[in-house]
């Protein structure tokens, strides 16, 4: 695959994950020329040229046009009848990348070659994650049936500016979907219940929030950083007999891993029943 001097990109859909996206590259360098994005709500469009100032328009099919890659950042719903109805207008070397929970990359390519589009467009599958925002989330990719290891780089470089990027065959993209997808949503759980415990316990919700949160993030960035399993660094912070072990009994009798893996099961299983593969 050849890879254009100024390779050009049609975000379709502006939602907060279109936006994110949008920001994203153009914090990585990516010109404004190069960046095309469709939402057919005009005050939505008309927000978005104000903030960024690039190519806007209410037309998907005007969007794709010139775009080598196109980005598909739409409701589940609407994501395979966006992408039949712009299928004629891809070119033989467009990129199509869908950052779209739930829909496989088979379902893709069958809509482009129902719809008249090329054969063997290669489709990649991202499931990012709501931490992209302030580009600290990340994101797992996978390749459809005409897409390379080419292909996978080139989107790895393409989401670098959202947080960090992994690979993964697409069947386990519904268990992904249930680990860092929703993941985030058990994590704002945990820091409320911390943010409750503290107020009551006298704090003010100001001082529990900061020291709960802070908690939160120092905690991940010392897993990250040290590369130490989260068991030996637990085990550091528990004195034999003292208050961290008495906490710790308290959460093992209520069974909270057990609480959170089947959490993510059911989430993983809910992933597979929406995309109906």
């Amino acid at each position: 695959m050849t890879t254009p001097a100024e390779p050009k990109i049609a975000i379709l859909g502006a939602g907060v994950m279109g936006e994110t996206l949008l920001a994203a590259l153009l914090r990585d360098g990516w010109q404004r020329s190069q960046v095309t994005i469709c939402e057919r709500r005009t005050d939505r469009l008309d927000e978005l040229v104000d903030l960024y100032h690039v190519t806007a328009t209410t037309s998907a099919t005007d969007a794709v046009r010139d775009a080598t890659v196109v980005a598909l950042v739409v409701k589940p719903a609407d994501a395979v009848d966006v992408l039949a109805e712009v299928a004629p207008h891809l070119g033989p070397d467009t990129l199509v990348v869908s950052l779209v929970a739930g829909v496989g990359t088979a379902r893709y390519e069958a809509a482009i070659s129902e719809a008249g589009g090329p054969s063997d467009v290669p489709v990649i599958r991202v499931m990012p994650n709501t931490p992209a925002v302030i580009g600290a989330g990340v994101a797992a990719i996978s390749k459809g049936a005409h897409a390379d290891d080419e292909h996978l780089t080139q989107v790895a470089a393409l989401l670098s500016g959202m947080g960090e990027v992994v690979t993964v065959d697409e069947k386990d993209q519904d268990a992904v979907t249930a680990l860092s997808g929703s993941g985030p949503a058990y994590v704002f759980a945990f820091i409320d219940a911390m943010v409750e415990g503290g107020v009551l316990m006298g704090l003010t919700r100001e001082v529990a929030t900061t020291l709960a949160v802070q908690t939160v993030l120092g905690s991940a960035t010392l897993v990250r950083d040290t590369g130490d399993h989260p068991v030996l660094l637990r085990e550091r912070v528990t004195s034999p007999g003292g208050t961290t072990a008495a906490g710790l009994h308290v959460l093992d009798a209520h069974a909270m891993r057990a609480a959170i893996t089947e959490a993510m099961l059911a989430a993983r299983d809910r992933s597979r029943e929406l995309s109906g593969d």
